[in-house]
């Protein structure tokens, strides 16, 4: 259900002029990447603050340790939704990007399910495979020995394996799964209720609670070990930012692409405006969780990061620089102000859907059928969304950067088809 769009653009590159004090398009790229460096290191560090949390949960399970080990996860949250604009328009970041935040996922090849859950998918053959309950296994037919569940096993064997997308085996929503358990609560309030004995060998729940620690364990351990090649792909020297900075016309339009795709095919059409038509919450993105509303906001946010170059890190710091925002202004006054005041109206609309997510019923329940308060709430983050793709394209040809192709989406260009 995805599509291509190219944002055509008139002009052959940055024709207009700048007095030697104005921001360089050099000098743009390094903000952006030095905002990228932050927001992986930010998630590196709330990803270890999750890992200490699962050791805590581990060692002593409790509701308690449950619970922070839950908090710690939606925390790290925060700063990696951030990233996600240097997507699309990074080849570096989308080759990485599916260990970390692959979604949605078949939960049966890691753990129980619900019977509700069915027992078999044409599309996945390890669709209730359950590699906590079985140390051995086949995989494309051959026997595969899961006795040992290691960050190598994860990332090496199980983690898309036969070829099945839905076979997300790590990064976030495969902690969150087995941090929360299936949400078996449809679009009706209540998120995934795993019990903390299932992690706990003394009393355990679900059996096999010790190869779940393990799982739960490793995937953490992979989760930091992944953003730590991210961290180094943007620090100085690196593949990164050498990528985007070596021709700033192409950091220029890596900044586009990705906040083009994010905002238009990725968010407003993938993630929101499809499950909105269906009313179906196994399209919530952080479905074990119900943090979805929080995750769409944060994705927001990260695309008004790079045009403003600006980005609030974890510790209240901030960093900041010459921006892409300012490089349109120079070239037409009235697109800048356009795209700043859209991206603005975005958010607001965006905080107004993570309020009534807090407050009154979580994404799951506002996408519901029938819930046309909430369906509107959603609907106008959507209608931000697509609206701020308008200016983006004209910034595109302000800065006179060619043809740009951004992620689409059949939920946007084409709803009747995906009904079919």
């Amino acid at each position: 259900m995805r599509a291509t769009k190219t944002f055509a653009a008139a002009g052959l590159c940055l024709a207009f002029a700048m007095p030697a004090s104005a921001q360089t398009p050099a000098e743009v790229v390094k903000t952006y990447a030095d905002i990228a460096h932050a927001g992986y290191e930010d998630s590196l560090i709330t990803a270890k603050t999750l890992d200490s949390a699962i050791d805590a949960l581990i060692a002593s399970p409790s509701e308690e340790t449950l619970a922070a080990a839950k908090a710690a996860w939606i925390a790290a949250r925060v700063p990696y939704q951030q990233t996600e604009a240097f997507r699309f328009g990074n080849p570096i970041v989308d080759d990485w990007e599916g260990k970390v935040n692959a979604w949605p996922l078949d939960e049966g090849l890691i753990d129980y399910v619900d019977a509700s859950y069915g027992s078999e998918s044409d599309e996945n053959a390890l669709y209730t495979v359950n590699v906590i309950a079985n140390p051995k296994l086949k995989i494309n037919g051959k026997d595969v020995d899961a006795s040992s569940i290691s960050p190598e096993f994860l990332s090496g064997t199980l983690h898309e394996a036969e070829e099945v997308e839905a076979n997300v085996a790590t990064g976030y929503h495969a902690i969150e799964f087995l941090l929360w358990g299936q949400d078996l609560n449809g679009t009706d309030a209540g998120a995934g209720a795993r019990p903390a004995t299932d992690f706990d060998p003394a009393n355990c729940t679900g059996g096999n609670c010790e190869r779940r620690a393990e799982y739960l364990k490793s995937a953490s351990t992979l989760l930091i070990s992944d953003l730590e090649d991210m961290v180094g792909a943007w620090a100085e020297g690196g593949e990164a930012r050498k990528a985007v900075s070596e021709d700033p016309q192409v950091g220029l339009t890596a900044i586009l692409t990705g906040m083009g795709s994010l905002s238009y095919g990725e968010l407003a059409g993938e993630r929101m405006k499809l499950g909105l038509l269906l009313h179906d919450p196994e399209e919530e993105h952080d479905c074990f969780s119900d943090n979805t509303f929080n995750s769409h906001y944060y994705d927001a946010m990260g695309i008004r990061n790079v045009y403003t170059g600006r980005y609030e890190r974890v510790d209240g710091s901030v960093v900041e620089g010459p921006s892409i925002s300012q490089l349109v202004a120079k070239a037409d006054k009235g697109i800048d102000e356009e795209l700043t005041a859209k991206l603005d109206a975005t958010m607001d609309a965006m905080a107004a859907m993570k309020k009534r997510g807090e407050s009154v019923e979580a994404y799951d329940q506002m996408i519901g059928e029938g819930n046309a308060e909430g369906n509107a709430v959603v609907q106008a983050a959507i209608d931000g969304l697509v609206a701020q793709t308008k200016p983006i394209e004209r910034a595109v040809a302000a800065l006179g950067l060619g043809d740009i192709s951004v992620e689409g989406s059949d939920s946007l260009d084409n709803p009747n088809s995906v009904f079919q």
